[in-house]
C-alpha cells in the first residue's frame, strides 16, 4: 500500500509535469523562453520550448491538485490512502507549489544538460527524460515532507516506469 500512497501524494508533481504540454494553448503572452534567448557556449540555456507559461502552469497545477486532495481527504478512502494530513497540514498549498515547481525545475535542469551534450529538443535522453521532474519535485518538497531515501527511490522509479508505459 505504501507505493500507492506515495503515488497519490506525488500526484501534484505528476500533473505539474504534464501541465505545460496540456496548457500550451493558454496564457500565450507568457509563452516566452525562460532563458530569454541567452546562450551558453553557443547553445541555448534551456531552449525556446521552456517557457514562463510552463513554469507558471506547473506551479499552479501543483497547488490545484493538492487542494483537490485536501477536499478528497474528507472521504475515508482518501484519508486511509494519504501519507499526510491534508486537512490540518500547516503549509499544504506551499507543499503543492514545491511539488509543482520542483517538477518543472527538475525538467529545466535536465534540459540545460541535454543542450550541453547536443541532444536536440524533443529527442529522447534516456533515463533522464523519465526521472528529471520526479527528482526535482522530491528535492524541493523535502523542505516540508521528510522523504526517506527508500520513499524517494520508490517514487522516482515508479513514475519513471509510468512515464515509459504512458508514452508507449
Amino acid at each position: 500500500m505504501e507505493i500507492i500512497s506515495l503515488c497519490y501524494f506525488f500526484l501534484p508533481a505528476a500533473f505539474a509535469n504534464m501541465a505545460p504540454v496540456i496548457g500550451k494553448e493558454i496564457l500565450k503572452p507568457l509563452a516566452k523562453p525562460i532563458d530569454f534567448g541567452f546562450k551558453y557556449k553557443k547553445e541555448a540555456l534551456f531552449g525556446s520550448h521552456k517557457t514562463w507559461r510552463g513554469l507558471l502552469l506547473a506551479s499552479l497545477t501543483g497547488i490545484i491538485i493538492i487542494y483537490i486532495q485536501r477536499l478528497l481527504y474528507s472521504f475515508a478512502f482518501f484519508r486511509d490512502l494519504s501519507v499526510i494530513d491534508y486537512a490540518n497540514h500547516p503549509n499544504l498549498l506551499l507543499l503543492g507549489f514545491l511539488l509543482g515547481f520542483g517538477a518543472i525545475i527538475g525538467d529545466l535542469i535536465k534540459s540545460f544538460f541535454k543542450r550541453r551534450v547536443n541532444i536536440k529538443p524533443g529527442k529522447p535522453w534516456i533515463p533522464y527524460d523519465q526521472i528529471d521532474y520526479s527528482i526535482g519535485a522530491v528535492l524541493f518538497s523535502w523542505i516540508l515532507f521528510p522523504w526517506t531515501l527508500t520513499q524517494a527511490f520508490i517514487v522516482v522509479a515508479t513514475f519513471a516506469l509510468l512515464h515509459i508505459i504512458i508514452n508507449h
